[in-house]
């Protein structure tokens, strides 16, 4: 699974070569071996004698954070749905994105981001989960501002990236918190504990911390704000991230944690509530929209909420629902985000107003957003996945438990008649969609290209999702007991009792909660003119875009308002500010640590030669301040590093003398070399309130350097590594000479750093040379 998962990060670094072909050869030929080699590599675990596998491999131990990775039920739709859904994104956009473009970013972008969705789905260490959430708000804020030079595009990849991010950091206090408590950083070990986290008093806390991380990601009402702003990224980014992967990364967090917060009546309170909000309001809001990508984007909200809510209700059937719902969301809102791709790449507008009438002109496409949009809305025909996850969703709202809370009483009573009012908007906006773009009056003089029909390789994947769309609506059963079961028993906790899938379950409520749908969505969609107007009323000028633009905007002023303060250009404010927090922060650890102390024992006697040393280099320090003579003051700093030079050898550190000898010789050299340049000394006129601040910060830090010398010595807070040193530096370097043991071996890497870091200092001073003297030239 290591391998697996870092796959596409490993091609990513061959694909700007690959790209110097592009001409010749889509790039997306090369990047399509990654996700689809995943794909192969999992499909043969899913079979009815699937059992969970894990694999570990050490990290950082000290830290017990290790690339643990746990393969369940869940976890397995999830990685199939990532390389599955992502080798026909990438198929699909070998067809959409020209080769102008620049394909080498664009390919690295994708790639990371699918290393990082495998590690989500995949980690079973926390803290390693938590490096790849992060990394996929980072790459998908990559993607999403693929076209940087129009300014929505950097507006939602700002959007996106704070909002996740702000979730992500919440989601890691949670995580710190069920380390702490449980002593464990495996998510597999801390469901074991449940007892433990419940019984915890800061079970609430982590609990909200945990959920505001997935609500963010998954675009929970009132997060939701940026997922519609994230549709200006290119259309196989929107059908991959915004469909199918990222924000299924929060849905995919919630169901993982289940097992241990489904205990609580606030789990189904928090879960449900703002999932079935989330729902009414994303299929709300989608009829209000202009922009094709802009109905999908709200579509994609409420499909989200009506996910969650259902992993809010806990019930082994809602679960069993979600999950199917995840599956069946995949295939229909996949297709319907490239065929709205396919609209705008063959017209030039993706605005629905001036569309219409494309069935004659692109019938393939046509056929594919009517499947896809019927299967969205639910509607009840026995070809299509999408009506019997939303069947079985309306029967589990209907089976919620009581609670000892009275408002999860209230919320549970109201959920079934939230559900199908959601539901019946869900319907309009599906109508407004395909109807909207493909029937009716044709407006070609509005059009920016003629329409024409895609190439069958743009529809190629919109086809095989499609066709999943019709296979699992017809075969349900096929994905059932070896497949949809495994993740639902993930989930749930416990063994699923075998589960037969079928369209005709008889008249029962369920049923009649469809029709009631179908029929009132049918009248709202034909009427939708009539009465779209109260939009203006509701939500009216009211947005959460507003706030967050207020927010936003607020920060910059403060932030701008601060760093002014401190920011005036002054070298003497900018030194009086960082030694002040030196002298509060070392202080502080001092005081918090007991650093306060002088321990006589193994300290040599001070001799009078040590002393004439020390008051010499103290004396010649002092004097570099009052000297006014440029040579003078090179010279005097130079007897205080040959002071020290001195001190080395009398305390028998020959080594340390030599390079301390180098290096001033050195630096005495350099600073004779730019004499010429070095500015004049002169007397500084300060007032005498800058003198006295000079004086106390100067006193204090030289205070501080004492005491923490003499703190090194005495305090022993851990055991001294230098036995470490001296008992293994022979053993396992082979050498006497334990610092050349420690540079060289037990420090090689970090040697070998120190080293790169100069190379490339030296190479960046080439780079500055070079460029003047090209100016220069010129």
């Amino acid at each position: 699974m290591l391998f697996a998962v870092f796959l596409p990060v490993l091609l990513a670094i061959f694909i700007p070569f690959f790209s110097k072909w592009k001409e010749n050869i889509h790039t997306g030929y090369f990047v399509l071996l990654a996700p689809l080699a995943v794909f192969i590599y999992f499909i043969p675990h899913v079979g009815n004698d699937f059992s969970p596998v894990s694999q570990s491999y050490n990290w950082i131990p000290s830290l017990n954070i290790g690339l643990d990775f746990y393969l369940d039920g869940l976890s397995l739709l999830f990685v199939l749905l990532i390389s599955g859904i992502g080798t026909l994104v990438t198929l699909y956009s070998i067809f959409y994105l020209h080769t102008s473009e620049r394909l080498d970013q664009f390919y690295v972008y994708l790639l990371l981001f699918m290393t990082a969705m495998f590690g989500v789905v995949l980690s079973d260490n926390v803290f390693v989960l938590y490096s790849f959430w992060e990394l996929t708000s980072i790459s998908s804020f990559l993607l999403i501002g693929y076209w940087n030079y129009k300014e929505r595009s950097r507006y939602g990849a700002l959007k996106s990236m704070l909002i996740t991010v702000f979730g992500g950091l919440s989601m890691l206090g949670g995580f710190i918190l069920l380390s702490i408590i449980t002593e464990t950083t495996s998510i597999q070990a801390m469901i074991n504990k449940t007892d433990v986290i419940l019984s915890s008093e800061y079970f609430g806390l982590i609990l909200a911390l945990i959920l505001l991380g997935a609500f963010t990601k998954s675009a929970q009402f009132p997060f939701h704000i940026w997922l519609p702003d994230a549709m200006e990224a290119p259309t196989p980014v929107s059908a991959y991230l915004h469909s199918a992967t990222m924000v299924k990364a929060g849905i995919f967090l919630v169901a993982r944690f289940t097992p241990i917060f489904s205990e609580s009546d606030w789990f189904f309170v928090f879960v449900s509530g703002i999932g079935i909000l989330t729902l009414v309001w994303g299929s709300y809001m989608a009829v209000r929209q202009t922009d094709l990508k802009g109905i999908l984007a709200f579509s994609t909200i409420s499909q989200l909420g009506m996910i969650m809510s259902m992993l809010g209700f806990g019930t082994s059937a809602a679960i069993y629902a979600a999950v199917f719902h995840i599956l069946n969301h995949a295939t229909f809102k996949g297709s319907l985000f490239m065929i709205a791709g396919i609209v705008d790449h063959e017209t030039g507008t993706r605005d629905i107003r001036r569309l219409g009438g494309l069935v004659t002109f692109m019938p393939i496409s046509a056929t594919l957003a009517f499947f896809g949009t019927f299967s969205m809305a639910g509607l009840p025909l026995p070809f299509l996945n999408g009506f019997y996850s939303k069947e079985m969703f309306f029967e589990a709202t209907l089976e919620l438990h009581e609670s000892s809370i009275a408002f999860a009483n209230v919320l549970a009573q109201a959920i079934p008649y939230l559900a199908v009012f959601g539901s019946i908007f869900t319907f309009v906006y599906s109508m407004y969609l395909v109807f909207g773009t493909f029937m009716g009056e044709q407006k070609l003089d509005q059009l920016k290209i003629k329409p024409h029909e895609a190439p069958i390789g743009m529809l190629l994947s919109p086809i095989i999702l499609i066709l999943g769309v019709v296979l699992i609506g017809l075969f349900p059963n096929l994905v059932n007991n070896s497949f949809l079961a495994h993740t639902t028993e993930a989930i749930y906790g416990q063994p699923m009792e075998e589960k037969h899938i079928k369209f005709w379950h008889g008249w029962y409520t369920p049923l009649y909660m469809s029709l009631i749908v179908v029929g009132i969505g049918a009248i709202l969609a034909y009427t939708r003119k009539s009465w779209n107007s109260i939009y203006s009323i509701f939500p009216g000028k009211l947005s959460f875009n507003k706030v967050y633009d207020f927010l936003v905007d607020q920060s910059e002023k403060a932030s701008a308002k601060i760093t002014n303060m401190y920011m005036t250009g002054s070298l003497r404010l900018y030194m009086v500010l960082i030694l002040l927090a030196i002298l509060v922060c070392s202080y502080s650890v001092l005081w918090i640590t007991d650093g306060f102390a002088f321990d006589k024992p193994e300290i040599n006697d001070i001799t009078i030669q040590e002393v004439l040393i020390a008051l010499t280099m103290a004396i010649a320090a002092i004097c570099t301040i009052f000297t006014r003579n440029k040579i003078a003051a090179i010279l005097i700093l130079g007897v205080v590093g040959y002071g020290l030079a001195l001190l080395f050898v009398v305390y028998r550190a020959p080594d340390l003398a030599l390079t301390q000898l180098v290096v001033e010789t050195i630096t005495v050299a350099l600073f004779l070399l730019c004499f010429y340049h070095l500015p004049n000394l002169r007397e500084r006129t300060e007032d005498v309130s800058q003198k006295l601040i000079n004086i106390i910060i100067s006193v204090a830090f030289g205070t501080l350097m004492t005491i923490v010398a003499i703190s090194a010595h005495s305090t022993k807070l851990f055991d001294k590594i230098s036995d470490y040193f001296v008992e293994t530096s022979y053993k396992l370097g082979g050498g006497h000479n334990i610092v050349n043991v420690i540079l060289v071996d037990m420090r090689g890497i970090d040697t070998l750093f120190e080293i790169v870091v100069l190379a490339i200092a030296a190479f960046a001073i080439y780079g500055l040379i070079k460029l003047r003297n090209k100016k220069e030239a010129e």
